[in-house]
């Protein structure tokens, strides 16, 4: 029914519909890659490249793939998934491993613990053990979802960069 890919120009239209969806709910686009910064779908695979590997990633940043979660039967992103191979400070504090999203009209389908769950196989691929994972205190939803795929609460955090407190979960693979 589902599957994460990585996102090509075959799905520019889907990508655009589905961050419009996101500017127009003011919904927080986590696991997008920096899809909020790009206009166009091409500039957007290129820094999706780049992030994927340690010689071209921003400075700051870790190396990571993006996967769009598309609906087989017709074709459409339900939502978004980003897996970081590994941590450094700031993501060991308040980003974890796996950033994702789901379209907001997409919602309360159980789309989200599909993704996560799909996801783990490919995190023990890239050689982890056990992945992290965040999510705002306030989201009760997201919290669910990766109770659900094993999670287990390691801790709050107050995050100071967008000033949000933040519960750490860790999975083991």
């Amino acid at each position: 029914m589902l599957k994460l890919i990585e996102p090509t120009m075959e799905y520019d239209r889907e990508i655009q519909d589905y961050k419009r969806e996101f500017l127009e709910a003011g919904s927080s686009m986590d696991g997008c890659g920096s899809l909020r910064r790009f206009e166009n779908t091409a500039d957007w695979l290129a820094c999706l490249e780049a992030c994927k590997h340690p010689e071209t990633v921003p400075e700051d940043l870790v190396p990571a793939t993006l996967y769009i979660c598309v609906r087989e039967e017709d074709r459409r992103v339900v939502g978004m998934l980003q897996i970081r191979h590994c941590l450094n400070e700031y993501t060991e504090q308040y980003a974890g491993h796996i950033g994702y999203s789901v379209r907001p009209s997409e919602r309360r389908k159980g789309y989200a613990s599909a993704m996560l769950r799909d996801a783990l196989p490919l995190c023990r691929d890239l050689g982890l053990d056990r992945v992290l994972v965040c999510c705002r205190v306030e989201n009760e939803a997201s919290r669910r979802v990766i109770r659900k795929n094993g999670g287990v609460y390691d801790a709050t955090v107050a995050e100071p960069r967008r000033g949000v407190s933040l519960e750490r979960y860790w999975i083991t693979l």
